[in-house]
Order: structure tokens, then sequence, then C-alpha cells
């Protein structure tokens, strides 16, 4: 059976299901169209067309082709900005959803304006410039429906033609036509005034100054135009003026205005308004009324809509609704800029936006400026921070002509003239950081420590109340309720939400003298807030909240100890936690002030150094490291000798920053040295003596010696379970330590039962992204892949490098390290192209960070050269395998194990490139040195041995070949598993080959 084509079919008959897509921007026409086709019989459905709300172009409008409708796109061009898609990506995703749905999409467009070439699909029909009746014929003809009952009515009321504006329009600002979201709050709106009873439908619209209240007030105002016969603005920041304009609307509706006082005629209108005569449907709007007292009297009753926009939280004890005007959302944010200055990228619009925190006012006077300045947006930010209250560097425009600080400035002016115990809390809370100020640190301020001007307020609860409430009402701050538990430190307690655009004023507009009582207080309460044990994983939420305050207070200038101690904490706190960058800028600036302040050989500076040097060693920072902490432990060892406690810690220090540089031989004399002094004068169950027996067994573990260092780490583990308990991060620690010890060894099974308990315990205590817990899933995986499981390796370790990346970036060490593991998995498991991506950016990382002669940058240009002869490229992979050779005997000599698992793969470069003698010759010395080095019964032992037997057969050795596999295998078959996969490939006699794997 056929059909016609669409041209050969005449208009459909029977009711028929439609669902109309549009920006919000266009409601109007939307509603106006579904009315109309509603009375032909058919069946309408709306849906506001929001991408930023789903998974991508494709996804949106595959989504309403499936809704079993057919689909009326309403088209402007604000249906192609509300997202940030380009007009190549709009044309992709229309072409493709009229491919799979043909005839299902129509369009009607409501502008001259040039669209996506690919609107040519839709074979649009154009309403813009048209009277009602033809414009409904153009509707129904291009969804193929009758027309000869065009304008009927049913007796319903429906919405006023888009074209035509309301009976009565009075003085409603013009349409911004950048508006951008805020659908959200305008749908609450217009529910909030829907589901009002009747008679009462008044809602108010709250919000910070410049948030964009009248903004929200206009648009619906637009966007139900034709839902009213009377739309009428009324300014009212003052009382003559709000009554001027109400009495306006006397003439407008038709009332005489004669002789009568404006209280006659207000009085008038108000009666008209509520007996709905002459106009029944009717919206007023009252905008800026920050006095409740001034409009109260006034407000109209009856069965229209009611919306005041006020700065005033008081409005909610005034029989009206309130609707939060919220800062923008992220997505609202970028959308706006760039379409306020659209040379800007989506990352430069992100990074304007995350600077002004959202504030809408704010983002369009400066993105205003930028869209005509050359200057980059970082620039464009340091010039503004140095010009604040400058005219010159926003652009303003005639619906705000006040610069944004100004704006706040006049705010913050009216709560300094009529409520100075509001204006003297939030001049305390600027010495917090901006955003969240945590009132429970406030409520415990110390009471020896109150300032002179604030002991009245914070000794008083009702003037606490008083002024924070003041705050409050006028949307300079917001208050935030936890929903911690009291043991997590929350149990309803709030926070004060501060803007910085607030925040910075304020500041800037104190002296040094009314300054500094306040800083010197904000410190005294932080230093009281101090949990003193920054160890301690279960106090990390506490410490986490009290370092965005340390700056702003002038904790590091600070010369009280006990404020140096509490900053001394927080470092602490920070290497533990995993926040190295935070850890490394504060120690900088710290260092800075304090070597000027207290001298090179305080103790103060040189704990400093310590955590000082840990941040620069995490961080990858090695050389910098290195020279930090070696002349702090010559200067103690000269100082102090080498059994000095404090000697033996700066040793420690350095030791760490040798192992990273692969300097392991004078590491290892250092451990050696530090664990048997700490255990004379300690004693062998100190947390400093475990630590220290920690540091040696990890550099025994790089060196080779895989036995005794999981000896060492199996009795630290033990020793600190009893010392320092299950579940201290230190613990954990020595418990991935012990089951990177078993798969080293060879013993994987083991390994990977220790390492899941492990990761479960890990991730519960130390939280999902933490370092060590990205550590535990990392060697989980490794464990994974070493016992036979593919896929369940492949997974985990293609996680832990995506969040690897995402939390501390690509050239993070740890980062490099899984990225190099992750290769050689895709390698032989997966894509060998993106194996060799990402092993070719491993190894410029690591050359550029630790230089070329570093182990890590020569193991992994072996394990490039892997991926090079499973591309085919043999002769420039045995140039890399022979390279690797050679640098690891020169870095470490021919007896490591990392330089054995290299000569092992230049065998294999050697065998398949015809060097089969050679081979032959390296592969014995290799199989006695992994004997004598690792055991028999090692996997890499038993791997050189496979790799012998085929380089034996290679050159017609095949007895001697034979008892070599046959020995292999069996032995394979006892330690792993006649079902593993090194067992069956060996049997397969697929060559073996050793992956170079970076330690922690």
């Amino acid at each position: 059976m056929t059909t016609g084509t669409r041209q050969d079919q005449g208009p459909a008959t029977g009711p028929q299901r439609f669902v109309i897509s549009f920006a919000g921007f266009n409601r109007p026409w939307a509603v106006w169209i579904a009315h109309r086709l509603e009375e032909h019989g058919h069946r309408v459905s709306l849906q506001r067309w929001d991408p930023q709300n789903s998974t991508g172009l494709d996804q949106a409008l595959d989504d309403l082709a499936r809704s079993g409708s057919r689909v009326l796109l309403v088209l402007s061009e604000r249906y192609f900005s509300a997202g940030t898609h380009t007009d190549e990506e709009w044309n992709t995703a229309l072409r493709a959803v009229t491919d799979d749905h043909p005839d299902r999409f129509a369009a009607v467009c409501l502008t001259d304006a040039p669209l996506p070439s690919a609107v040519a699909v839709l074979e649009k029909t154009d309403l813009w410039g048209l009277d009602a009746y033809e414009a409904e014929y153009r509707v129904l003809r291009r969804l193929e429906l009758p027309t000869d009952r065009i304008g009927t009515e049913t007796g319903r009321r429906g919405p006023r033609f888009p074209n035509d504006p309301p009976e009565i329009w009075g003085r409603v600002p013009r349409r911004n036509p950048r508006f951008t979201g805020r659908n959200d709050v305008i749908g609450t709106l217009r529910e909030a005034l829907a589901e009002a009873p009747p008679g009462a439908s008044t809602v108010t619209l709250l919000g910070l100054s410049g948030v964009g209240k009248t903004q929200v007030a206009t648009e619906y105002a637009y966007r139900f135009a034709s839902e009213y016969d009377v739309v009428w603005w009324v300014p009212a920041e003052d009382r003559p003026t709000l009554r001027e304009r109400l009495a306006d609307l006397a003439p407008a509706l038709g009332l005489p205005r004669g002789a009568g006082s404006y209280g006659e005629q207000i009085r008038a209108v108000l009666e008209a308004l509520r007996r709905g005569s002459p106009y029944s449907r009717w919206l007023m709007v009252f905008d800026g009324c920050d006095n409740p007292d001034d409009l109260i009297d006034l407000l109209p009753s009856g069965a229209g809509d009611v919306i005041i926009t006020s700065r005033n939280r008081e409005w909610a004890t005034r029989h009206t609704s309130l609707v939060e005007v919220p800062l923008y959302a992220r997505p609202e944010s970028v959308t706006f800029i760039r379409r306020r200055a659209r040379r800007l990228t989506t990352d430069e619009a992100d990074q304007l936006a995350e600077a002004l925190e959202d504030y809408p006012l704010a983002l369009d006077q400066t993105a205003g400026w930028l869209a005509d300045s050359p200057l980059t947006v970082g620039d464009y930010l340091a010039l503004l921070q140095r010009r604040l209250d400058s005219r010159e560097a926003v652009t303003v425009s005639d619906d705000y002509p006040l610069p944004f600080p100004t704006a706040l400035a006049i705010l913050l002016n009216n709560v300094r003239e009529d409520f100075p115990d509001a204006l003297a809390l939030l001049r305390l809370f600027v010495f917090f950081a901006p955003g969240p100020v945590p009132l429970r640190l406030l409520r415990e301020f110390p009471a020896d420590d109150v300032p002179e001007q604030l002991a009245g307020l914070i000794n008083d609860q009702i003037r606490w109340n008083a002024a924070l409430n003041k705050l409050v009402q006028f949307s300079v701050v917001r208050l935030e309720y936890s929903d911690l538990s009291v043991d997590e430190g929350g149990g309803g307690l709030e926070t004060v939400q501060l803007h910085r655009m607030v925040h910075g004023i304020v500041r800037e507009n104190l002296s040094e003298e009314e300054a500094e009582p306040l800083s010197r207080a904000v410190r005294q309460v932080l230093a009281a807030a101090d949990p003193g044990r920054p160890a301690d994983s279960r106090l990390w939420p506490r410490y986490a909240e009290l370092i965005p305050h340390l700056g702003p207070s002038g904790v590091v200038t600070s010369t009280n100890p006990r404020i140096q101690t509490f900053l001394l904490h927080c470092l602490r706190y920070l290497i533990l936690a995993g926040e190295y960058r935070t850890c490394l800028r504060l120690s900088e600036e710290t260092d800075l002030v304090w070597r000027t302040m207290l001298g090179e050989d305080h103790p103060k500076v040189r704990e400093l150094s310590y955590h000082y040097g840990g941040a620069l060693r995490n961080l990858g920072l090695f050389r910098r490291a290195e020279i930090l902490t070696r002349a702090r432990s010559v200067e103690l060892t000269e100082e102090r000798g080498d059994r000095d406690l404090e000697t033996l810690r700066a040793s420690s220090s350095y030791g760490g920053v040798l192992l990273c540089i692969a300097k392991f031989e004078p590491a290892r004399e250092i451990f050696e040295h530090c664990l048997n002094t700490y255990r004379e004068l300690l004693g062998e169950d100190d947390s400093t003596t475990l630590a220290a027996q920690n540091n040696l067994a990890a550099t025994y573990r790089l060196l080779g010696r895989y036995q005794d260092s999981y000896d060492l780490d199996l009795d630290t583990l033990r020793r600190r379970e009893r010392v320092l308990k299950a579940h201290h991060i230190s613990t954990l620690s020595s418990g991935i330590a012990c089951a990177m010890g078993l798969r080293l060894m060879g013993r994987y099974r083991e390994a990977q039962t220790r390492q899941e308990q492990g990761l479960k315990v890990n991730t519960q205590v130390l939280g999902l992204d933490h370092p060590q817990t990205l550590r535990a899933e990392h060697n989980l995986g490794m464990c994974l892949r070493r016992s036979g499981d593919i896929a369940g390796a492949g997974q985990r370790l293609r996680i832990v490098w995506e969040r690897a990346t995402r939390v501390f970036g690509v050239d993070y060490p740890w980062t490099l390290m899984v990225a190099s593991d992750y290769a050689t998995y895709l390698r032989e498991y997966g894509d060998v192209g993106e194996a060799r991506r990402i092993s070719e950016d491993v190894v410029r990382g690591y050359q550029s960070q630790l230089g070329l002669a570093h182990p890590y940058s020569i193991g992994t240009v072996g394990n490039l050269g892997l991926i090079l002869r499973a591309q085919g490229e043999r002769r420039e992979a045995l140039s890399l395998a022979e390279q690797a050779l050679v640098g690891m005997r020169g870095a470490l000599g021919d007896r490591h194990p990392w330089t054995l698992g290299c000569a092992l793969n230049a065998t294999g470069h050697r065998n398949i490139t015809g060097h089969r003698e050679d081979a032959l010759s390296l592969g014995r010395e290799t199989l006695r040195g992994a004997e004598e080095v690792l055991g028999p019964d090692h996997p890499m032992t038993l791997s050189a041995q496979i790799a012998l037997a085929a380089d034996l057969r290679s050159v017609r050795e095949d007895e001697e070949a034979g008892k070599h596999e046959d020995a292999g295998i069996k032995a394979l078959t006892r330690t792993l598993g006649a079902q593993h996969v090194h067992t069956i490939s060996a049997k397969q006699r697929v060559r073996p080959y050793w992956d170079f794997e970076p330690q922690p």
C-alpha cells in the first residue's frame, strides 16, 4: 500500500492532537494558537522550549516528536537563543529529527530576522505583521486543517490576539530584548496568582537591588498581556508618586476625573477594579515599594492580579504571597552575558559570572562594557576591582541608569541611617569571606574579645535578632538553614549569605580605625572555633568551614601566637584533606609575612616549612620542595645534631622529596636513621615512629624490595590499628600500602580482597574524591587487572582517571600515574589509539615535571614503545625499548625490578625485529636476574621464562624452549590458577610483556 505526499492529500477533518513548542518570550502567540486550534475541536498541549534543562538539542527535539502528537514550533530569534547552541548545531539537529520523524514537525515564524538555514525543512509560515484572521488562516493551512470556520467561537473566552494590545496599557517599561531565563520564577509567579483566593491575587517579588525584580514583572506583563484587558504600571518608591499614578488610571477607565481630590479619584479607581467594571481582567504592578505602609491601604481587590516588587520581606505579613527572585543560575548568567557581549566565549562568560556571583545588574553593566572593549575578562575584572565606584568601568542603560555599586551603596546608606545595629552587624560580617557566614561562630563569641562598639549588640539576643532580621528584611543578606545533624555541625543552625558585591562595598567604606577591632574580633572567633585536631577526619567539615575566612579576617598577618597556631592547624588540615593548592597558596602568603615578622629560625616558621614543603611535593613542584626541605634539614642538623626530634622531622620531610626525585638510596639512609633513632627516643609504638616506618617501607618498595616493604607495612598497619584505631587516615593508608605490596609480590587475590574492603572504609571516612580514596580505588583497579577481571579493571581505572583529572588536573603527579596505568590497559584491551594519545601526554608530563632521566619518564617511554609495537611501528618501538633499558640501568642499576621489566620488553622488541640472538642473550640474563631478585615464582620471573622459551624457539632450540615453557606454565597454574589470563596466554604462546607502573 502507498500513500500520497502531503501536497496530494486534502485537509484532515477529524480532531487531532498537537504539541506547541515555544520560547517563553513568545507565550502569547502559543496560547492564542492553542486556543484557536481548540476552538476547531483539536486537543493541544503547550511545551515551553528550554534546551538548558535537556541533555542536548537532538534529544530535546526527539522527545517532542515522541509525544505522539504533531509538533508545531513557534519560531523567533528567542527560540534559537534559549541556550548557547550554534547555528550549525541547530542545523544538524533539525535535519536529523525531520529525517527520523518526517511530517511530524511544522513551524510558524514570528520574525523576519535570519534563522538557521535548516529551518527550511520545516516549511514555516510567517505570522509577523498579520491580523488575527490572516494569522489563523495561515496556521490552519500549514497544519493542513479545514479553513472554513475561521473566527469561530464556542462561547469560551480566550486570549487576545497577540498583535492586539490590551484595552488599557499604562506606562509599562519597554520589554528587555535580552531578558534571559527566569522561567521558574515567572512560572511560580503565575501559579501564585492563579491559586490565590478570589479577590486576593497579590504577589510580592522579593530580592536584592539589581537582581531583576522589575525585569521579571515587566516580562510577565508582556508575556501574559493577552489575558488582561488592563495592564497598569505604578512606580511605588514613595507614596505621593504612587497616589498620583493610581489616580491617573481613572480617566483611562472612563471614570470622571472632575475636580475631585486625589483621594476621591483613587477611591473610584479601586471601586471600579473591585467591581470589575468596565474591565474584570486587570493587572496592577506596584514597582519598588519597600515601605508596605505606603501601599497597603491602596491595594486593589477584585478579580484581577496585583504584583509588587520590593526588597522588604515585611510584605510576608501583609497578606501577599512572596516569590523570591534569586541570583541567576549559572547557565542563565552565561547565556545572558553572551547575548550582551557576543565576542565572549562560554568560558569567558563563565569567568565573569563567577567573579560577580551571578548578580544580574552587575552582569548587564559589565558585559555591556566588555561588548565594546578588546580587554580580556581577566584584565577587566582587575580594572573593576580597582575602580569599583567608577561609572567609566561599566555601561549603564536607560532602564537602570545607576552603576551597580552605586545602587547597592544607596541601599546600604538607608540601612546606615535607619538601622544602626543592622549596619554594625553587617560591618562585622564583612570580615568573614563573601558567601556563607556561620552564625554559630558569632553566637559563641569569646566574651573577652567582643569589640566595645559591638558589646551591647552581641550580648543582647533581642537586639541581635532585630538587627539580623532588618538585614534579611531588606534583602541585604539571606539566611540559609543546615540539613546536617547537630553532631555534624548543623541541626538547623543558619548561615548568613552575603553577596560579594555587598561585601566589597561595605568593606571599602570602612576606615582603618573602624576595621581593625572588627577584624581582630573575627580572628578571635575563628581561633576559638579551631577543633584542635586536624588529623581527625571527623572534624574536617569544621575546618573546611573556617578556611575561607582566614584571608578576609587577616589571620595571616596576625601577631597573636594563638591565631598563628590556629593557622598552622588549618594548613595541616589542608595537607591531610588533599587540598594542596589551597595549602600552597596560603603557605606562600604566610611564609612571606612570618619570615619578616618572626625571623627565619622561629619555631612557627619551621613548622610552616613542613606544610609548605608538603604542598610543593604533592603538587609536583619537586625542585622548589627539595631546596626548601634540604635547607631546613641541613640547618637543624648543624645546629642540633642528627638525633634531635626537630632535626629528624626536617630530615624526614627532605627524604620524602628525595623519593619523588628518584634519589632512593639517599632517602633510604635518611629513613633508616630516622626510624632507628625514633625507636630509641620514642618507642616502637609512637605515632611518629610508625610514620618513619611507613616512610622506610615506601622507600623499600621503590627500590624493588617488595617483601621487605610488605613486612614493614604489615607491622605498621597492625601497630596503627592498635594505637591510632582502624579508621584513622594513617591506618587506612597502611592498609592500601599492604594491598599494594601483595600485588607487587604477585599475590593478586589477597591484594584484591584487602583492597576491596579498604576502598569501602576510605570512601566512608574520607569521601569519594579524597586523594587517598582515589589511591585505594586505583590500586583496586590494578588488582582486578592482575587477577584477571579485565572488564572490572577497565571500568575502575577509567573512573579514577576521569575523577583525578577533574579534581586535581591533568598534570597533577597522581593523575599522570593513573593515566599511565589506564593507557597500558587500553593498549591490551581497549582503543590503542586512545592509549597512544594518553601515553604521549603522560611522557610529556613526566619529562616536563621530573626530567628525562627520572625512572618515571624512562618507564613511560617504554610503555609508549609497547603501544607503537601494537600499532605495527616495530623499528620505532625497538628504539624506545632500548632507550628505556639503557635509561633504567643508568638510573637504578641492573638488578632493580623496573630494569628487569625493561629488559623483558626489549627481548620481545629485538625478537620481532629480527635480532634473535641478541634477544636470546638478554632473555637468559633477564631470567637469572628475576629469579635472584624476585624469586622463582614471581609473575615477572615466570613471564621472563615464557619469553625466553619464545626466543629459544625462534633460534630452533626447541628442547630447551619446551623445558622452560612447561616449567613456566606449571608455575603459573600453581600460583595464579589454570584460568588466569597469564596462564592461558602462556599456553597459547602469546609473548608476555611488562607494564611500567609509576608508584604513588
